[in-house]
């Protein structure tokens, strides 16, 4: 089976959201956090975390990426026991019993979205229209061919301290200055 993990590239994530999710937590969709908010009231970072992002199950963070990974039953059983723990804790579900039924069908649906190969990305546009939440998902593959090389590489040298430090004196360069 295939279930969702949160994916960061870079750093947007800790800026656009409150929280961000940990790279690498189980995901799910995440809508029902908004259940006892108007999404038309949401502003700033909740309006973002509405408008896109997949709630990670650990941090209870949002992420803009998830990838589709391999998943066993242990670990599927293990997400369904933790998402009932926060739907129980965090969300107020009303008992147990309908925070597992409000969990499983989270997960199955999760499953439902994880119809594309291993390693694909998934990104979620939500709205809000005519008083109900609506979800678009959409896959994201890289490009066929080459990469295009990169501009600038920065590696960080260890073990060479001691050695002398290249000083390069642009001012005199733009001068002219033949010993710059």
């Amino acid at each position: 089976m295939k279930l969702l993990r949160t994916i960061r590239f870079d750093t947007s994530d800790t800026f656009i959201f409150e929280p961000a999710a940990e790279p690498g937590e189980w995901a799910v969709s995440g809508a029902f956090a908004f259940w006892h908010r108007d999404p038309a009231t949401l502003e700033g970072k909740a309006r973002v975390a509405f408008r896109s992002g997949f709630l990670g199950l650990s941090s209870l963070g949002w992420s803009t990426l998830v990838q589709i990974v391999d998943a066993s039953e242990t670990e599927r059983a293990e997400i369904v026991d933790l998402l009932t723990r926060q739907l129980s804790e965090r969300f107020g579900a009303p008992d147990e019993a309908a925070a597992r039924a409000a969990a499983v069908e989270e997960v199955t649906f999760v499953e439902s979205l994880c119809n594309q190969p291993v390693d694909m990305l998934i990104a979620v546009h939500r709205s809000h229209d005519n008083g109900e939440v609506r979800e678009a998902f959409r896959t994201l593959r890289p490009r066929e061919g080459a990469k295009p090389a990169r501009a600038f590489s920065f590696m960080e040298v260890e073990g060479e301290d001691g050695l002398p430090a290249d000083e390069v004196d642009l001012v005199g360069m733009a001068r002219g200055d033949k010993g710059a």
